[in-house]
This record gives structure tokens, C-alpha cells and sequence, in this order.
């Protein structure tokens, strides 16, 4: 299961769901998609699978980038 723990107006909040993380917070604390099982016939990563962790990849950075915006 996917845990994304960040501060929140000085509280610490946890989320399942990326898409339940508010616009405004203070800091990132824990960023932990649910990444996929390798699925390839040889037993690595498909190219789909790649591309979809990458994209947490960006929407972590995202976070962040409003994190340091905020200047905590």
C-alpha cells in the first residue's frame, strides 16, 4: 500500500492516495508510491512500467519544489 506522510498546517498526516495530498503543507516526510511487480517475459520492468515509475519520479520532484517554495 502507497504512504505519503507530510506536514500539514503543523500536523503530521499520512495518505494512501497521492491525488488526497493537499496543495499546501510544510514538508515531505515519507514518499512511497506503490511502485509495479517486474511483468517482462524476462523478468524485469516493462517499458510502461519504466515510464509509470518515472512519473512518481516528477511528482515527487513536484513536491519538493513546493516544499522549498515554501522555504521550510
Amino acid at each position: 500500500m502507497a504512504e505519503f506522510q507530510l506536514v500539514v498546517n503543523g500536523i503530521l498526516e499520512t495518505y494512501t492516495k497521492y491525488e488526497d495530498i493537499p496543495d499546501t503543507f510544510e514538508n515531505v516526510i515519507k514518499f512511497l508510491p506503490d511502485l509495479p511487480e517486474p511483468e517482462g517475459e524476462d523478468g524485469n520492468h516493462t517499458d510502461e512500467q519504466h515510464a509509470e515509475m518515472a512519473r512518481w519520479n516528477g511528482r515527487l520532484q513536484a513536491l519538493m519544489e513546493k516544499e522549498r517554495a515554501r522555504g521550510n
